[in-house]
């Protein structure tokens, strides 16, 4: 593990990572996914939660088999959408550092170790893994051009240099986290939490990651109208009075 003196100094103690897995009806998934990130080479210690947001496909039996001492599951009764599901995970988050990492396959959860880097190391207190960074990753066309305009919509509003607003993979410190006081119950928390960290004048420090997209078929659940939504939150946060 490296050294730090910036490490724990926020919250009194050392490092821990919070890994928060919304999950809804990704009973074909999640499983392998649980088991990678148990089996995680970090530079630090983790816990992993899980938030079941009313799962009706047998997901939340499987959770029930699989919850330890290092799995923590939360349960919502009705299906309420991912970014309640990710406030939720947040709010019971032990850990000085929070990553988001979907219940699909799209993302290798090997690939936060380097993510949280520059966060022990004092570099940022905000890392964003970008599919862009090392050009256009294997995914529709539509799907594309559609991150694409969202993440440049982003930069005028914010007048920042993001290449993927959009990515899963947002990882911070927890006390910047629980500050932005976010409210978005959907796909919206996406450009909720990057709105909000630029206009609290918080660096995002980006590193590429590899992605392998999945298909509607297979369980994609984001759609033209989250892109809609997106826009809609960009513009309210970036113009809305304090």
């Amino acid at each position: 593990m490296p050294s730090s003196p910036d490490r724990g100094e926020r919250t009194g103690g050392p490092s821990l990572l919070s890994i928060i897995v919304p999950v809804y009806n990704e009973v074909r998934t999640v499983g392998m996914v649980l088991e990678r990130l148990q089996q995680l080479d970090l530079p630090l210690a983790s816990e992993v939660i899980v938030v079941d947001d009313g799962s009706t496909d047998g997901t939340g039996d499987l959770l029930a088999r699989l919850e330890s001492a290092s799995v923590r599951i939360f349960r919502s009764e009705r299906n309420q959408g991912k970014g309640a599901a990710v406030r939720l995970g947040i709010s019971h988050a032990k850990g000085t550092i929070v990553a988001i990492q979907d219940a699909d396959l799209e993302l290798d959860p090997q690939q936060l170790a380097g993510l949280v880097v520059p966060i022990l190391e004092g570099e940022t207190d905000v890392v964003y893994g970008s599919r862009f960074m090392n050009g256009r990753p294997a995914m529709p066309r539509a799907s594309y051009y559609a991150n694409r305009t969202l993440t440049g919509i982003t930069n005028a509003l914010y007048r920042s240099r993001l290449t993927d607003m959009e990515t899963c993979y947002k990882v911070m410190r927890t006390d910047v986290a629980r500050s932005l006081g976010l409210t978005a119950n959907r796909f919206d928390i996406e450009p909720e939490v990057t709105a909000k960290l630029l206009r609290n004048g918080h660096r995002v420090v980006e590193r590429p990651i590899r992605f392998m997209p999945r298909s509607r078929a297979q369980g994609k659940k984001i759609g033209w109208r989250d892109a809609l939504q997106a826009i809609a939150v960009l513009w309210r946060c970036r113009f809305k009075r304090d």
